[in-house]
C-alpha cells in the first residue's frame, strides 16, 4: 500500500516535466506544423493537469478552446500558409 501513495506525487511530477518539455518544443521548432501540434499536445497535457487539480470545468474548457479551436484554426493557419508558398514560382 505504501507504493500506491507514492503514485500521485510520481504521477505530478512526470506531468509536469511532460508539459515543460512540451511547451519548450512548441516553443523552439522552427517548422510551422510542429510547432501547431507540440502546442495541440501541450493543451492537452494541461487539461489533463487541470483534472489532477479537481477542476473539470477548467480542464474541459482548456480541451475544448485551448487544444481543440484553436488547434484547428491554427491548422487550418499553417495549411494556408502552405497554399501560398506552392503558389510562388
Amino acid at each position: 500500500m505504501a507504493a500506491l501513495s507514492l503514485l500521485p506525487p510520481a504521477l505530478d511530477l512526470l506531468l509536469a516535466v511532460a508539459l515543460l518539455l512540451t511547451a519548450w518544443r512548441a516553443l523552439y521548432t522552427r517548422a510551422l506544423f510542429p510547432a501547431v501540434v507540440f502546442f495541440v499536445a501541450f493543451g492537452m497535457l494541461l487539461a489533463l493537469a487541470w483534472m489532477r487539480l479537481e477542476a473539470p470545468d477548467v480542464a474541459l474548457a482548456e480541451a475544448a478552446i485551448g487544444a481543440g479551436l484553436t488547434g484547428a484554426l491554427l491548422m487550418a493557419a499553417v495549411a494556408r500558409l502552405r497554399g501560398r508558398d506552392e503558389d510562388k514560382p
